[in-house]
C-alpha cells in the first residue's frame, strides 16, 4: 500500500541545477518528488499538508568522502601531516571489534543528518582485511538511521611504511619491529572477501549500496588494483581512492612508477566515470585533463586538507578540465566534524587563493551544486538524489529562516553557504521519511548512542595505549624523512611497481 502523498507548501526552495531560490510547492509521492508547482497549486485532495512557511527547503547535502570507523577519533590528531596521520592510524582507527561497525556508522549518520547531510560515501576500514559481515553491519547502521550511503571497504596490500620508498630504511633498525609487526592480509584474501560482499549484498541499493576503495595508489600493488577493477566492472560498482593527497604521494608516485599516480592508474585501466578520487591536491594539468577525459570525479575535502596542511586543491582548474567535483568532510580524525555547510564555505573561500580575478572564484551557487549534484554523481547516485527535480528522491532539508543566520534575509543562497553551519536545520526528510524533526533525530536514540560511543572510545583508546606509545617513539624519524622529502632535502630513488 502506497504512503499518503505529502504536499509541502509555503516555503522557499533552493534548486542546485538553477543556482536559484524561489517560492514553490512540492508534492511527494512514494518517497519521490512528484510535482514542483507555483505556490498554492492544486495537489491531490488526500495529500497530507506540510507547512514550510518561514523555511528554506533544499536538497540534502551529500558527503562525497568520509570514514565511519574514525567517528570515534574526534580531537585525537595533533599537529600531524597526512603521513604522520597515517603513521598513527593503527591506534586512532585500530583495535575495533565487529560490533563497532554498526555503532560508528550510526554515530556518523547522527551528526550528518543533524547537520543536513542525507547521503555519504563511506570508506570503512577493517583490519587486517575487510569482511562481508562487517560491511553489511556498517550499511545497516546507515539504513537503520534512515540515511543513504555508499559503503566501500578501504583496503591495501602494502602498509604505509612499505608504501613510501625509503621510509622503512629511515627508521632505526632497533625500532623497525614496531611497524614490521603491523601486517595486512594478502591482496587475494581482501579481494575474495570483496567478491563475497558484492555477490551477497543484502541491502536495497537505492538506499545503501556497495563499492570498492583501494585506499592509496602507492599502498596497493598493480595486481590488487586490477583485481578491484575487474570486480567493480563485474558487479557494476564504483571505485573510490585517495589520489595525490600530499606532495609526498606525488613525489613517491613518480619515483615508483616513473609517471604520475593518475597516469599510472589510467595505464592500469582504473579511471572511468565510476572512479572517484579523494583530495587531488597535487594533480597537475595533465592529470586533470586525463581525469576529465575519463569522466571521473574528485571529492574535495577542504577541512581535512587544511587540518593536515596538505595544500589547497585547485577546484576551479578541475572544473575547467571537465572533472566532476563533489564535496566531502573526510574523517573525524582529520577534520573533527561531518559538517558539509562548513566544507562548502571553506571550498568557496579557498578558491579565492588561486586567482586575483573574482571571475575565477567559485560562487555559492557553484559549491552548493558541488555538495549536492556533484557529490551525487561521485556516489553513482545521480539518478536517485542530488537535486530537487521530479522523479528524484525526496531527500529534503528544512532550514529555519527565522534563525540568526538568515536574519535579515538578503540572499538565501549566499547565506546558506556563507552564514549557515547546520544550526538552522529543523527537519530532515530522506525518501519522504522524516528522520529529524525539530532538530531531534527520530530514528536514533541519541542519548543512548552517546553513552555507548563514549564508553567504547575509552575502552578502545585504553587498549591501544601501548601501540600509541610505540608509534610515538618512531614519529620523529617518520617526520624527519617525510618533511625532508617534501622540502627537497631528501631525494627518492626510482623503484619498480
Amino acid at each position: 500500500m502506497s504512503a499518503r502523498p505529502i504536499a509541502i507548501r509555503g516555503g522557499l526552495v533552493a534548486f542546485p541545477a538553477e543556482g536559484a531560490v524561489r517560492a514553490a510547492d512540492l508534492l511527494v509521492i512514494d518517497g519521490r518528488i512528484a510535482d514542483i508547482a507555483a505556490p498554492g497549486a492544486a495537489f491531490p485532495d488526500d495529500a497530507a499538508e506540510l507547512d514550510a512557511a518561514d523555511r528554506l527547503v533544499m536538497p540534502g547535502l551529500i558527503n562525497a568522502h568520509t570514514h565511519s570507523h574514525l567517528a570515534i577519533a574526534k580531537g585525537v590528531s595533533r599537529s600531524w601531516t597526512l603521513e604522520l596521520h597515517l603513521h598513527n592510524g593503527p591506534w586512532t582507527g585500530g583495535g575495533q571489534a565487529f560490533a563497532d561497525r554498526h555503532l560508528l556508522a550510526q554515530a556518523g549518520a547522527a551528526e550528518m543528518l543533524l547537520k543536513g547531510c542525507t547521503a555519504c560515501y563511506d570508506l570503512v576500514l577493517e583490519l587486517p582485511a575487510p569482511t562481508p559481515e562487517g560491511l553489511y553491519a556498517t550499511a545497516a547502521g546507515y539504513a537503520d538511521a534512515g540515511m543513504r550511503a555508499v559503503v566501500a571497504p578501504m583496503m591495501a596490500d602494502r602498509t604505509f611504511w612499505q608504501a613510501i620508498p625509503g621510509l622503512m630504511a629511515a627508521i632505526p633498525e632497533a625500532l623497525r619491529p614496531t611497524v614490521e609487526a603491523i601486517r595486512l592480509s594478502t591482496g587475494e584474501a581482501a579481494l575474495a572477501a570483496c567478491t563475497r560482499m558484492l555477490e551477497d549484498w543484502p541491502h536495497d541499493r537505492a538506499r545503501v549500496r556497495p563499492a570498492l576503495a583501494p585506499t592509496i595508489p602507492l599502498h596497493c600493488s598493480d595486481a590488487f588494483w586490477t583485481g578491484c577493477r575487474a570486480r567493480a566492472d563485474r558487479h557494476g560498482v564504483g571505485i573510490h581512492a585517495h589520489l595525490a593527497e600530499s606532495k609526498i604521494q606525488a613525489l613517491a608516485g613518480v619515483a615508483r612508477y616513473g609517471e604520475s599516480l593518475t597516469a599510472h592508474l589510467d595505464r592500469l585501466g582504473i579511471l572511468g566515470p565510476d572512479f572517484t578520487a579523494a583530495h587531488g591536491i597535487w594533480l597537475d594539468e595533465a592529470d586533470l585533463a586525463l581525469l576529465g577525459r575519463r569522466g571521473a570525479s574528485v571529492a574535495h575535502n577542504p577541512s581535512s586538507n587544511f587540518r593536515l596542511g596538505s595544500g589547497i586543491a585547485d577546484v576551479p582548474a578541475m572544473r575547467a578540465a571537465g572533472v566532476n567535483v563533489g564535496i566531502g568532510s573526510d574523517a573525524c580524525s582529520c577534520s573533527d566534524h561531518q559538517n558539509l555547510f562548513e566544507a562548502m564555505r571553506l571550498a568557496c573561500y579557498l578558491s579565492r587563493t588561486a586567482s586575483f580575478d573574482p571571475d575565477a572564484w567559485l560562487t555559492p551557487a557553484d559549491v552548493f551544486a558541488m555538495a549536492t549534484r556533484g557529490s551525487a554523481k561521485a556516489l553513482g547516485m545521480a539518478e536517485v538524489i542530488g537535486d530537487i527535480r521530479v522523479g528524484l528522491g525526496a531527500d529534503l532539508i528544512f532550514l529555519d529562516l527565522g534563525s540568526v543566520n538568515f536574519t535579515p534575509l538578503n540572499d538565501p543562497l549566499y547565506q546558506l553557504v556563507f552564514a549557515e553551519e547546520g544550526r538552522s536545520v529543523r527537519r530532515v526528510m530522506v525518501g519522504g521519511r522524516v528522520v529529524v524533526e525539530d532538530g531531534v533525530l527520530t530514528t536514533i536514540d541519541y542519548p543512548a548512542l552517546r553513552d555507548r560511543l563514549n564508553a567504547r572510545a575509552r575502552e578502545i583508546f585504553a587498549a591501544n595505549g601501548p601501540r600509541r606509545e610505540a608509534l610515538a617513539a618512531l614519529e620523529p624519524f617518520v617526520k624527519h624523512f617525510c618533511v625532508g622529502l617534501a622540502q627537497g632535502r631528501i631525494a627518492l630513488e626510482g623503484e619498480t611497481a
